[in-house]
Order: C-alpha cells, then structure tokens, then sequence
C-alpha cells in the first residue's frame, strides 16, 4: 500500500490531495527528469538498452562455465575425485555443483528481489544486481578451489535471479503498451548475446586461463552500474509511494507528450485506489481468485520455456554430440551456431511480438518446435546413435528456431505484463523462481534421461512437453499485444481475461 498519511482522495488534476514531493536531493538521487523531454522514443531505447545489459551478464555468466570446467578440473588438481569435507566426491558431481550452484543461487534472488523493488525500488534493485555481478565474477575468478568457486557462483546466481525479477518488470512499466513487448524483449536477446559470447570465448580463447573468461564479465557490470544511475525510477513504484507529480515528470520523459502521460497517472492512480481498500500484502493477496488466471498464465508459460528443451540444448549440446561420437571440434562448432540462431531468433521474434502478438507467435511456432526436436530424436533411433552429423545438425537448429524465435521471445515479456499491481513485485518474484526452478530439474535430470531412455527416447519426451505447452496456452493465455497494464488488470476483475476457447466455456 502507499505509505501516505490519511485517506487518499483525487485533487480534480488526476492526483492525490497533499501529495509528498521529492526534495532536490532525492529527486536527483531517483534520477528524476527536471523537465519533458523532447525525445521520449530516443529515452525509452536508452533505458530498454542499459536495463538489457543484465540480461548480457545472465548470458555470460550461465554459459561461460561450460568451457571452463576441464580447466577448472586441472588447476584445482579434481582428477576422477576430491576430498570435500573429509570425503571423496566423484569428480562428475563436483562439476554439476559448480555449474548448477548459480542456478540454485538465481532461485533465492529471484524469490527475494520482490520484496527489494517495493521497498526500495525497481532502479535501486537494478543497481544492486549490478554490483552483486560486479563483485561475484571477480569472486568467482580469484576462488582458489572448489569450494570458494561453488560459493561464489551461489552469490553471482543471486544477481542472475534478481536480474530476471526486476528488469523485465522495469522496462515494462517504463515502456508505451503498443510497443512494451519488443523493448521487454530486450532483454531476451542480450540473454542470446551473453551465450553467444561465452560460446565464442570458450572456443576462441580454449587456451586462456579459466579466472580471466570469468572476470571479464566485470565490465558490463559496472557499464550497468553507471548507466542504471542515469535513468529514472519505476513511476508505477513512484505512485505507489505517492509521489504523484515526479512519476509524472518521469511519464512525461518516455512518453511522446503530456496528456498522454497525465492520462496514463491516472490510470495508474486508479489502480492504486482501489488496491489500498485492500488489507492483504502482495503475497497473501496471491491466493485471491480473482488472481488466479493471471497466476497459471504467466507461471506456466514461464516453466515451459525451461521444460520445452531449450536450457538443455544450450547446456548440453557439446557433451551430448561429443557423447554420441561426434568429434569435440563439431560439438563446440554446433554450440557456437545454437548461440547465433539463438540471437537472431530473439531478435526476429522481438520484431513481431508486437505485430503479430504474444499469443499467436508462441501458438505458431511451438508445433514446429515439437516436430524439429521429435525428428532430432527419431534420427538418432534409426540410425543407432550415428546419424548423418549435418541431418543432425539441422534438426537441432530448427528446434532452436523455433523455440527461441516463440516461446522464449514471451517468457520474461508476460511476466512483466498479466500480474496486477497489487501483487507484481510477489508475482513476479514466483514467475522467475519457477523459471529459474525448472531451469534446474532440467539440468539435473537431462543427462540421466538421455542415460535412462536413450538420446532419441529423451527428445521424443521434449517433443511431447512442447506439445502440452501448445494446448495449455491455446486454452489459458491470454493476448496482452497493444493493452495497457491497467486494462490487463481491469479484464481480470471482470473475469474476461481467458482467451474465448476458455471463457465461452464460464
């Protein structure tokens, strides 16, 4: 709830009577524009790309320890086991610890950003990401054994989870409805970047101690810093705390003229009246009916952008293709053309989400996805685990294509739209632990499924996966494409949120 003294009522300009003001200080502090700007397309690019950059360092950071890990075994003298806490740890699990800790550590930032971004704000927490990334790759890069290293990449996961909790989100609340989905997905493609670069690091600089490919993920971390610093913060967090006049300045500033702003403060305002009639907190309010619709949406697209292969592909391509006798060169090759079709599907897909819609490009390209990754599969069932190498490579970016180029282009873009403001920092904070959650039963259970059932079997598992995420989103996601927040959060209330397959059937 706002933290202002008394019952809020409107003033007649669209604010509230006895509205707090910033002073100097704290405006310049919140990075509050002294005055409109005439060029609020040229703003919100700016703000969409320096918020992106956390993503480069999500990227980064997650893929970059798949080239390092023989390194990291040699320097740290990890032969077939080490002695960890007065045991013998096999060597394989020694490795799985290093590469998932900062998955397990991404789980806690994202549950514990929420909380962060109400009370201190979405910009503050963006700033302490950046310095949490700027801190735990140097940790990270200086760990002088296993341990050290674990713990440090636990730390560095806590900045990746926040990252994917509050950046989206800011972007979002920054951004003009008709153009929110392709400056959120922003983001996705500086993920694509972030893999990318690690890939061609790994494989350019093969010779290149372990501690330097890491740490020199501190540059963009500190660009992110100083460029944060310079942007304003969150005017739908502005309203919340009441400052009426500053969010409006800050609407003002991305946006391409006054009314259009005052418009959009007051939309905001309204929302804000009728969440402060309501006692709960943003994650007791979670269990609210009402809410629900919003909940299963957003939480089960974002599961099956984990669930559907894709953290798989890029975590495993080169062990599995190594696995299956293709020589090491062509495996590491094959990661480096995952991480370009990658970049440019996101980018693709950025250019239409906002054409063509969240919806329908998730609903287009998923059957694609199901048949790429099923025929990846059947190739090696029939051939006994020695297919032609470019059939197979094919296959494998096809899927790539079309997973990157739908569903992973919505992910992080409908977390930060179908959550009501009452509950977005809580909702948001679940959204990116569940991500981040099956992000981590995917990677620890990959290997052993392709054990278990054979490379062909797992992937026809994938295929079947991609297929249910077709019909749970056909039947309980919503388009968002061109709505603003608030009236995303108004169809909820009066329970027209489904799409029609599902709510003709209410």
């Amino acid at each position: 709830m706002p933290e202002r003294g008394g019952q809020a009522e409107d003033s007649g300009d669209g604010g509230f009577d006895d509205e707090p003001e910033l002073s100097p200080e704290e405006q310049k502090l919140r990075g509050i524009p002294s005055e409109t700007s005439n060029s609020s397309t040229r703003n919100i690019y700016y703000v969409a790309f320096v918020a992106a950059l956390g993503g480069l360092l999500y990227g980064y950071d997650t893929g970059i320890i798949s080239g390092t890990l023989d390194q990291i075994a040699q320097d740290f003298g990890i032969t077939k086991s080490y002695e960890l806490f007065g045991n013998s740890v096999p060597r394989n699990s020694i490795e799985q610890m290093i590469t998932s800790s900062i998955l397990l550590g991404a789980l806690i930032g994202a549950l514990t950003a929420g909380p962060f971004t109400v009370r201190f704000g979405r910009r503050s927490t963006i700033v302490t990401v950046a310095v949490i990334f700027a801190v735990g790759v140097i940790l990270a890069g200086l760990s002088p054994e296993p341990l050290t290293l674990i713990g440090s990449r636990l730390f560095l996961g806590l900045a990746v989870g926040g990252s994917t909790q509050a950046i989206p989100t800011y972007i979002a609340e920054l951004s003009p409805p008709d153009r929110r989905g392709g400056f959120v997905t922003f983001f996705n493609v500086a993920i694509g970047l972030g893999i990318l670069s690690a890939a061609l690091v790994n494989m350019a600089f093969s010779d290149v101690a372990w501690h330097w490919k890491i740490m020199v993920a501190v540059v963009p971390a500190v660009i992110l810093v100083i460029g944060i610093l310079l942007l304003p913060e969150s005017p739908r967090w502005l309203v919340h705390r009441n400052y009426i006049n500053p969010a409006r300045r800050v609407l003002r500033w991305v946006r391409p003229d006054g009314q259009t702003a005052d418009r959009e403060v007051r939309d905001i305002q309204d929302v804000m009246r009728r969440e402060s009639e309501a006692e709960e907190g943003p994650w007791r309010a979670l269990g609210e009916k009402w809410l629900r619709p919003a909940l299963t949406a957003g939480i089960a697209v974002a599961i099956f952008t984990q669930l559907t292969g894709l953290e798989m592909m890029i975590y495993y391509t080169p062990i599995i293709l190594t696995d299956v006798g293709f020589p090491s060169t062509f495996s590491l090759q094959a990661n480096v053309y995952v991480g370009v079709v990658y970049v440019v599907m996101t980018l693709v897909g950025k250019l239409l989400v906002d054409r063509i819609g969240r919806r329908r490009l998730m609903l287009t390209m998923l059957p694609g996805s199901a048949i790429s990754i099923a025929l990846f599969g059947l190739l090696f069932i029939v051939s006994d685990d020695q297919p032609d190498p470019g059939l197979a490579l094919a296959m494998l970016l096809a899927f790539m294509f079309f997973q990157t180029g739908g569903i992973q282009v919505v992910g992080w873009l409908i977390g930060s739209e179908v959550y009501p403001l009452k509950i977005r920092p809580a909702a948001t904070g679940l959204h990116a632990a569940a991500l981040w959650g099956s992000n981590l039963l995917v990677t620890s259970t990959a290997l052993t499924l392709v054990s278990t059932l054979s490379l062909g079997g797992a992937m026809l598992v994938y295929a079947m996966v991609n297929v249910i995420a077709w019909i749970v989103i056909f039947f309980r996601v919503p388009e968002t494409k061109g709505r603003s927040l608030e009236a995303i959060e108004q169809s909820l209330r009066r329970g027209t949120f489904l799409p029609k397959p599902a709510g003709n059937r209410s």
